[in-house]
């Protein structure tokens, strides 16, 4: 007599048993998974459109999971899938008798004649495994809630993260093989040779990009300085590179300073309007209308600013779990790590273990997300005590050396004009006024470097350091002996600086021009 009952032939878990003690079934679907096997093994298309649906763990019939699995090697290996082949292959796995002999895999191919609504079905059994999953992770959390040990902020953290998983699909991700993790590598390789620019998120200044190519997924970075260095406006400034010329969607969370005063700030730096200017709302009629007009690009800019003071870290995980899913968010800015907090209630840990706890679990969240996270860290008063030169090293990172450990770049921002020093420690001796230096001290996958960039003061903001921003160049050709350091030749139009049409447009135009 044949078994119709569900259960048989499957691992029950604990969940389940709970269900059973209730008098409920968890949700299941077995005659659908029988249609859907036996379309795929009658049909090649039926494979082509369900095979990135399903997983071996979606299928609520143990036996079913494993022809699945045989199914998807075949896949892999680009065999053809038929009912000869899945069972020779389930015969090399020794799994051939355990799914009940090549006549159940003959039944499986009679229960349908064609794969036309493969994908609907496929698609109810993931959502009947979904509903399996969450009732899986609300009895473990409720087992984890009765229990006096488990801290609070931890079991929330474990609750939202495997919630999270559902959502993304991906419930529990198995360790991968070698084969398969050198087939994605290479094909990332052949999609990076093949697409024009970077591989990673544009940080807007050439250099920089140059030596990175881009901000890395996964990647936890570091960008450290004294204070008074800039670290919040060269992020502010990459920041509104990536979303007001990339249009990326990037998630700033600060610490620090409020929402208001970060985008006047971007404001400041969009308008060309002094920071004082805007503070005090003491704009001429020209400089309002500057004002209106250039805004409107940062107004549409994917830009997410969260200025929640006293952070933890479970917080911002939940935060930027919900940005990834509703915005998209491909960058994440923390400023900065000292002021966060670990969140947790544990006693004893001093602010060194805290710290560890922080950039461990902001490098989690890069590789869980899938996003560079740029934090911004404070360093030692041993720069400012330190005789000779000023520039940070890695021993300066403040409060704890798992900050250097976790993180993938470690970066420095030095200024000499912030310590008085007029002039670049170089060769040339050129003048380090409105400039700063961007020094990448770790780089796990590249190599070091120091990058000059402009820095405008009274904007507060970082550029590309061009060659005409300073006078060094001109006066090193001048001292050369050359009368004409840039020949006639050399020099372009005003037509070609200012465009055509100059004088026409003049009185129209003026309002745009940053005074």
């Amino acid at each position: 007599m044949e078994n119709t009952n569900p259960l048989i032939g499957r691992k029950i878990d604990k969940s389940t048993i709970i269900n059973l003690e209730r008098g409920k079934i968890p949700p299941q679907s077995v005659d659908l998974e029988e249609v859907v096997l036996g379309a795929m093994m009658i049909d090649k298309k039926g494979v082509d459109e369900v095979i990135d649906i399903l997983q071996k763990d979606a299928f609520y019939k143990e036996a079913h999971g494993h022809i699945f699995e045989a199914i998807f090697k075949l896949f892999q290996e680009s065999q053809p899938v038929d009912l000869l082949t899945v069972s020779a292959q389930l015969k090399k796995d020794g799994l051939l008798d355990v799914v009940g002999g090549d006549f159940y895999l003959i039944k499986l191919t009679q229960k349908v004649a064609s794969s036309a609504h493969i994908e609907f079905h496929a698609r109810i059994i993931l959502q009947k495994f979904i509903q399996r999953s969450l009732i899986k992770i609300s009895n473990e959390i409720i087992e984890e809630a009765y229990d006096e040990s488990t801290d609070v902020f931890d079991l929330l953290d474990n609750a939202e993260s495997k919630l999270y998983d559902v959502t993304q699909g991906n419930l529990k991700r198995p360790a991968q093989t070698a084969q398969n993790l050198v087939i994605q590598a290479k094909k990332r390789i052949e999609d990076i040779a093949n697409k024009e620019g970077l591989s990673g998120i544009p940080s807007g200044f050439d250099k920089v990009d140059r030596l990175t190519s881009g901000w890395q997924p996964s990647d936890l970075v570091i960008i450290a300085s004294r204070p008074g260095m800039g670290k919040t406006a060269l992020t502010l400034s990459m920041a509104r590179n990536m979303a007001v010329n990339s249009e990326i969607p990037v998630a700033f969370f600060s610490l620090e300073m409020s929402s208001v005063q970060l985008i006047t700030r971007l404001i400041s730096s969009e308008t060309g309007l002094s920071s004082e200017k805007l503070r005090t709302g003491r704009l001429e009629k020209h400089e309002w209308e500057q004002l209106n007009v250039k805004v409107k690009a940062l107004e549409k800019a994917p830009l997410f600013i969260d200025d929640t003071p006293a952070l933890s870290i479970f917080d911002l995980r939940a935060k930027a779990r919900r940005l990834k899913s509703q915005h998209g968010i491909r960058l994440i800015v923390v400023d900065y790590l000292q002021l966060m907090t670990a969140g947790t209630s544990q006693k004893g840990g001093n602010r060194e273990q805290e710290i560890s706890t922080i950039s461990r679990n902001l490098k989690a969240l890069a590789k869980e997300l899938d996003v560079p996270v740029i934090a911004l860290s404070q360093l030692s008063r041993a720069v400012e005590t330190r005789g000779g030169s000023k520039r940070p090293i890695l021993s300066d990172l403040r409060e704890s050396g798992a900050i250097e450990q976790d993180a993938d770049i470690v970066s420095f921002i030095y200024r000499p004009e912030y310590y008085k020093i007029d002039e670049w420690d170089d060769d040339e001796r050129t003048p380090t006024q409105g400039q700063a230096e961007f020094i990448v001290a770790k780089h796990r996958n590249g190599g070091l470097d120091s990058i000059r960039l402009k820095f405008i003061g009274n904007l507060g903001k970082f550029d590309n350091l061009d060659d005409f921003d300073s006078p060094f160049e001109f006066q090193s050709k001048m001292n050369e002996g050359d009368q004409n350091p840039f020949s006639a030749k050399e020099l372009p139009s005003a037509d070609d600086v200012f465009g055509s049409g100059m004088n026409d447009d003049l009185d129209e135009d003026v309002g745009d021009v940053p005074f």
